[in-house]
């Protein structure tokens, strides 16, 4: 069998140093024009396929982005990856991903990470709601490592950061409701522990009492993240006497909503006639469930897009922010990053979300979807 070439091999054919070839590799136009030639000739001669870790020592940077994920069944996922790999597409990077488990961060996911970052297997990370993790990445964020956080669980620090304003949101998802004549709004939250979930609960609250209502205790009612909360939700709501009712609901996330609206069809309740139902998020499957579900729209593909463009100007200074969205705090060259955590106003980028009303909110959308 033909002994595998190395970097080393490539330099010594082509009669230049390993980190010369690594830029070539690695498509710095620093290189000359004849020596860049002579590199990818050999490299062609002899069909090499470079070792991403090796370029990255040899040359102290890969053109690897990695991007940490949940699980690869989150709904929003494949929009957000797809954000992220259009933009990447039209750059000389690529991407890794990294898929973790929210059940067990600490034991699964802290060794690899190390791996990965000291290793410098990737030259800037994404995290997409990493939740528990990021206590653990800010500690590499504070030693140097290009990082941008997506739609987090925790109140945006001092990481850069690319989301949604939930609470205005929430609020202006409320104001809906209760000018199409809503008083007794249920709101089914998300979990407490998280930044998003508590934002959009506040955001439906200043909307009632802006509105002179005070939520009845009984309509606040504690869900999760699931269809099944949902489901368990709607049942203790439709469980009371039917004048006990409210008129709608407004559950914090899609998941949630797509509970209610399973729990509603088999006992025979109809939507909007005798409830209205509003989710948040927007998931891919919103708009086919029966009847289509009214929800706030997280751009979960332009978050995934932006927060790539973000990450790559970071790394390189010739990446620069586009005007969509509002960015609070400078986006300054890599080199001029260091130490990272001491830039005195990180930068949250918020993008703006939108009401996408569909039949469960609107009886004029049900004759048009029949």
């Amino acid at each position: 069998m033909q002994k595998k070439l190395t970097i080393q091999d490539i330099a010594r054919l082509a009669g230049v140093s390993k980190a010369t070839v690594s830029r070539v590799l690695n498509g710095n136009p620093s290189v000359d024009g004849e020596l860049q030639a002579r590199v990818m000739r050999i490299v062609q001669e002899h069909g090499f396929v470079p070792n991403i870790t090796a370029i990255s020592l040899a040359g102290g940077q890969t053109h690897l982005i990695g991007v940490l994920a949940p699980p690869l069944v989150w709904p929003a996922l494949p929009e957000i990856i797809r954000g992220v790999a259009e933009y990447i597409e039209n750059t000389t990077y690529e991407i890794v991903l990294y898929s973790i488990n929210f059940a067990n961060v600490e034991l699964n996911h802290s060794d690899v990470l190390n791996r990965v970052l000291t290793l410098r297997l990737v030259s800037g990370l994404l995290a997409i709601f990493p939740g528990e993790v990021t206590a653990h990445l800010t500690k590499h964020y504070q030693h140097g490592l290009p990082l941008v956080l997506i739609n987090d669980q925790e109140e945006p620090g001092h990481i850069p950061w690319v989301g949604i304003d939930n609470r205005a949101s929430a609020n202006a998802a409320t104001r809906y409701l209760l000018e199409q004549g809503h008083q007794r709004i249920a709101h089914i939250r998300g979990p407490q522990q998280f930044y998003w979930a508590n934002e959009r609960f506040a955001g439906y609250q200043q909307a009632m009492q802006e509105a002179g209502i005070t939520p009845e205790p009984e309509l606040l009612i504690q869900g999760g993240f699931e269809p099944l909360h949902g489901r368990q939700c709607a049942e203790h709501i439709f469980s009371r006497e039917r004048a006990d009712w409210p008129s709608a609901i407004f559950a914090a996330n899609d998941q949630m909503a797509y509970g209610i609206l399973e729990y509603a069809e088999q006992q025979g309740i109809r939507i909007p006639e005798d409830i209205t139902v509003i989710g948040f998020d927007d998931n891919i499957l919103s708009a086919h469930m029966r009847p289509p579900l009214t929800t706030v729209r997280q751009p979960f593909y332009e978050m995934g897009h932006k927060a790539t463009e973000l990450l790559l100007n970071m790394i390189d200074p010739d990446h620069h922010m586009g005007e969509k969205g509002t960015v609070k705090g400078p986006t300054r060259p890599r080199s001029e990053q260091t130490p990272l955590a001491s830039q005195e106003a990180p930068v949250h980028l918020q993008l703006p979300t939108s009401l996408v009303i569909r039949a469960s909110s609107d009886k004029a959308a049900i004759s048009l979807n029949t």
